[in-house]
């Protein structure tokens, strides 16, 4: 009975070993709690998750702070040709946008004026998506864009080209 006593921990000290080196060569991995919701905060077997994120890509800041005027019984942001959008539900841009969210978006002029993690609408076929610009390159055809809804496990599949894209989400407003 001893002896399987001190297998039996000599087996815990190695996976917890092999779990702390794991962890430790990988300082922004998140511990998930099986059956929680969200990732562990304190000690999961003695080891101590890191809480830090890495920077994630944004939208481009489309609006000054001194084009925004706040008063006591409105907001008047200054932007040039404004349009408002809603949304369906899609999830694909979950947590971000949702059904019941809206938005004030702009028209660009040109492709420069489109930025890596701005939010964007765009025509795939007779569908308009609104997804975020993961990447900007360049092929035989010119510049095109990659696209992937914040939700969705992959990026879009096609390569988006500036005449497909009608507008850049600018505001949301819940």
């Amino acid at each position: 009975m001893r002896l399987i006593s001190v297998f039996i921990l000599l087996v815990i000290a190695f996976l917890v070993g092999a779990l702390t080196e794991n962890f430790l060569s990988n300082p922004n991995q998140v511990l998930l709690v099986e059956g929680a919701n969200q990732p562990a905060s304190s000690s999961l077997m003695g080891l101590v998750t890191n809480s830090a994120s890495s920077e994630r890509i944004s939208p481009h800041d489309w609006i000054a702070q001194e084009e925004i005027h706040v008063y006591q019984d409105k907001v008047v942001i200054d932007i040039t040709n404004p349009q408002w959008a809603y949304f369906t539900n899609t999830n694909s841009m979950d947590p971000v946008i949702d059904e019941d969210s809206h938005a004030i978006e702009i028209v660009p002029q040109s492709p420069e004026d489109i930025h890596l993690g701005d939010i964007v609408s765009y025509k795939d076929g007779e569908d308009t998506v609104i997804h975020r610009v993961i990447g900007i390159s360049e092929d035989n055809e010119g510049k095109y864009f990659l696209m992937k809804g914040d939700n969705n496990p992959v990026r879009d599949p096609i390569r988006v080209r500036f005449s497909q894209i009608q507008r850049i989400v600018v505001a949301v407003i819940y």
